[in-house]
């Protein structure tokens, strides 16, 4: 297995772990529609909050959270639009960046980014 999948399960667990503990309820994970995948869809205050994690080991080429670019907003968006039909859902709905940063000694920085973007094609 290839240790980038490794650190991105590990980012991800630590996100659920971090939004739990915030109060978040944790309502799906690693769901997929198409060619997207939305890591973590969680639920607070009647809101859909679409998670993307995007976990790095450094940050000599960017911040974890450059990584969503406009191609992957869009692909969420569809997969959020499909989500959303499929639970009926009737709330608000946003989309959140946690990014997490691991240094050489194997701690992290985890920033939570509410509402990171709006694709133009979403919901």
């Amino acid at each position: 297995m290839a240790t980038h999948n490794d650190l991105g399960r590990q980012g991800e667990a630590l996100a659920k772990t971090y939004l739990e503990k915030a109060g978040y309820e944790i309502i799906d994970e690693n769901w997929t529609y198409g060619k997207a995948e939305i890591d973590l869809i969680a639920y607070r205050n009647q809101t859909i909050i679409f998670v993307e994690v995007k976990t790095r080991s450094g940050n000599g080429f960017g911040e974890p959270e450059d990584f969503v670019d406009n191609r992957k907003q869009k692909l969420l968006a569809e997969a959020a639009d499909e989500y959303i039909y499929l639970m009926n859902h009737q709330g608000e709905a946003r989309f959140d960046i946690i990014a997490i940063l691991f240094n050489r000694q194997n701690n992290h920085t985890l920033k939570h980014i509410e509402d990171a973007f709006w694709p133009s094609s979403s919901i």
